[in-house]
C-alpha cells in the first residue's frame, strides 16, 4: 500500500506536465452549412454539419447561380472559443491551382459567418468545369498550430439561359513575333514645275518695286555717295541680305534644317549691325538736307 502511495504523486506530476506540455492549436466545431435560392421556394435548402473532426463531405455542395452559400462555425483555440487573426473560407480550382479567400466574419467568442453569392466568384471559378475545393483557415499569432482543413467540394453550376461567361487570358511578357518597321520615306522638294512657278512670280515684282522706288522718290544717283561715306557697312548690308537668300536656295537644294540653323543665324547677326550703320548714314543725309 505504501508503495503504491509512494507512486501516485510522481505519476500525476507526470500527467500534468504533459498535459501543459502538449502543443495548442486552432479548430471548429458547429459548422453548419446552408446553400439556399434567392426565389422563395425554389428548392428545398441544403444543409449540412461538419466539425474538425469530421472527414470532408461525402458529396458535393450544388451551387448554382441563384444561390446562397452560408457557413456559421464557432472557432476555438485549445477548445476555448477565441477570435483567430485570420479566418478564410478558401476555394480552389484543382486543375489550376487557383484560389479565391473569402474572410469570416468573427466574433470575440469566436462565434463566425460568411456568406458566398455566385456572382462573388472569380471568373476563372464560375466557369470550372471540376467540383471547387473547400478549405477553412484559421490562425493566429502565438504559439498554437492554425488550421488548414478542406470541408466539402462545390459543384458551381449555371443557369443554361444566363450568358455565357468567357475568359480572356490576360497578356502577359514573353517572346512576341518579330516586327519589321517600315520607316516613312524622307521629306523631298516640290516638284520643279511648281518651283518655276513661283520663282517666275518673284521675279515679276522684281520690276514692280523698282517703280515703286521710283513713286516715292527712290534715286540710286546717291548710292556712290552712300558707298563713300560708309563703304563697309553698305557692302557688308547688301552682302548680307543676298548671303540670306543664297543659303534659303542651299536648305531648297541640298542641306537640311541643322546645316542651315547656323548660318541663317550668322547672317541675321551680320545684317542687324552692317543695317544699323547703313541706315545710320542714311538717316545723317536726310537730316542735313541731302535727300
Amino acid at each position: 500500500m505504501r508503495f503504491l502511495h509512494s507512486f501516485a504523486a510522481p505519476l500525476l506530476l507526470l500527467a500534468a506536465g504533459a498535459a501543459q506540455a502538449a502543443p495548442s492549436s486552432w479548430g471548429f466545431e458547429d459548422a453548419k452549412l446552408t446553400v439556399t435560392a434567392k426565389k422563395t421556394g425554389a428548392k428545398e435548402p441544403d444543409v449540412r454539419q461538419f466539425n474538425d473532426k469530421t472527414p470532408a463531405l461525402p458529396t458535393p455542395v450544388v451551387f448554382d447561380s441563384s444561390d446562397s452559400l452560408k457557413i456559421i462555425l464557432t472557432a476555438k483555440e485549445n477548445g476555448k472559443g477565441k477570435r483567430p487573426h485570420q479566418a478564410f473560407l478558401v476555394l480552389r480550382e484543382p486543375g489550376s491551382g487557383l484560389e479565391a479567400p473569402f474572410p469570416l466574419t468573427v466574433k470575440d467568442n469566436g462565434k463566425a459567418t460568411v456568406e458566398i453569392k455566385h456572382s462573388d466568384l472569380p471568373l476563372q471559378l464560375a466557369i470550372a468545369t471540376a467540383p471547387l475545393k473547400a478549405s477553412l483557415v484559421l490562425a493566429s499569432f502565438g504559439s498554437s498550430a492554425g488550421l488548414v482543413k478542406d470541408v466539402f467540394d462545390v459543384d458551381v453550376v449555371r443557369d443554361p439561359a444566363a450568358k455565357p461567361l468567357v475568359y480572356e487570358k490576360p497578356l502577359r511578357y514573353g517572346k512576341r513575333d518579330e516586327i519589321h518597321h517600315i520607316f516613312r520615306d524622307d521629306p523631298k522638294s516640290p516638284p520643279k514645275l511648281i518651283s518655276i512657278v513661283f520663282v517666275f512670280a518673284v521675279l515679276a515684282t522684281v520690276p514692280l518695286l523698282l517703280a515703286s522706288w521710283g513713286i516715292v522718290g527712290g534715286n540710286l544717283s546717291h548710292l556712290p555717295t552712300a558707298l563713300s561715306a560708309a563703304p563697309v557697312a553698305h557692302s557688308t548690308f547688301l552682302g548680307s541680305i543676298a548671303a540670306m537668300e543664297l543659303v534659303f536656295f542651299l536648305y531648297y537644294s541640298t542641306w537640311n534644317l541643322f546645316q542651315t540653323l547656323p548660318f541663317i543665324g550668322l547672317v541675321s547677326v551680320s545684317i542687324f549691325f552692317s543695317g544699323s550703320k547703313a541706315l545710320g548714314e542714311v538717316r545723317r543725309r536726310r537730316l542735313a538736307g541731302e535727300r
